[in-house]
């Protein structure tokens, strides 16, 4: 745990961001108090931030840009804070991600990260058991904004039926998620479609996979195995991958007859709110 005392800017980009933000408060003539009454949040916040022993929000990092004239400063520095809170393994492929112009992602378990609501991601990721919830919540957040640029990435997410079903965090839970992956059926840069249990044998019974192409760089398949991500541009690899994809679109039902099924899954499995309320099981 660190202290003002200790605090050593150049460690990593939580803790570049914690002594910029005790430098700024006390040039301003602030206490940690006063400022927190500025933006509306406890003087104990600031001094958790300044310290490193919480993790910031864009929100506040806005918050604070505003309080002290900082020019976009902290809501900068969010961007790279946020992504330090990755596990280490992960960070390639959230870069990767963000500089793609299509992903095409097949889901086997769960709703893709980039789709993910805020309570179903927290469901999701407090399975490992992390020291840092919060922190790897507001991650994940952060990784959405690419959807948010003026030019996204073209996203075409096919998730297995399976993911509809899998009560994550609860019903109200799933059917705010399921709410959500129907909102997205607007985004221009978002298509959507649910791999059915009918189709039976796919063509990736072996699990989940994403292949994401750049205007730039080579194209790259990402998988994951229960430790760790592995990205590759193996251009056998690479043609495996998108030639599996092409038959998963092809069994899974339009985009438009997804949507009916994600809608149908919502009322009748997530609807009923008599019934008891459905716990995820780690």
């Amino acid at each position: 745990m660190a202290n003002v005392q200790s605090l050593d800017p150049t460690a990593s980009p939580l803790d570049y961001y914690g002594w910029e933000l005790r430098r700024h408060r006390e040039a301003a003539g602030l206490s940690q108090g006063q400022l927190g009454e500025i933006i509306f949040c406890t003087g104990s916040l600031i001094g958790q931030i300044e310290t490193t022993r919480k993790v910031p929000t864009r929100d506040f990092s806005e918050r604070v840009d505003a309080a002290l004239g900082t020019d976009g400063l902290f809501s900068r520095l969010i961007g790279l804070v946020l992504r330090s809170q990755l596990p280490t393994w992960f960070q390639p492929f959230a870069a990767m991600e963000a500089k793609a112009t299509y992903i095409c992602a097949y889901q086997a378990q769960l709703v893709y990260g980039l789709l993910q609501t805020e309570e179903y991601a927290r469901a999701v990721l407090a399975t490992g058991m992390p020291e840092d919830v919060d922190g790897l919540v507001a991650a994940r957040m952060e990784r959405q904004r690419i959807l948010e640029r003026e030019q996204p990435p073209l996203a075409w997410v096919v998730l297995d039926e399976a993911v509809l079903l899998r009560p994550m965090g609860g019903r109200e839970v799933m059917r705010r998620q399921l709410a959500r992956l129907l909102e997205l059926t607007d985004h221009r840069w978002v298509h959507i479609q649910v791999l059915p249990n009918s189709a039976g044998a796919h063509a990736s019974l072996a699990g989940s996979f994403t292949v994401m192409r750049f205007t730039d760089d080579p194209d790259i398949v990402y998988t994951e195995d229960l430790i760790s991500g592995h990205m590759t541009a193996s251009p056998e690899i690479v043609k495996d991958g998108t030639l599996r994809y092409a038959r998963l679109q092809a069994a899974a039902l339009s985009v438009e007859d997804s949507a009916a099924l994600i809608a149908r899954v919502m009322e009748e499995r997530y609807g009923d709110r008599s019934q008891p309320e459905e716990r995820a099981v780690a």
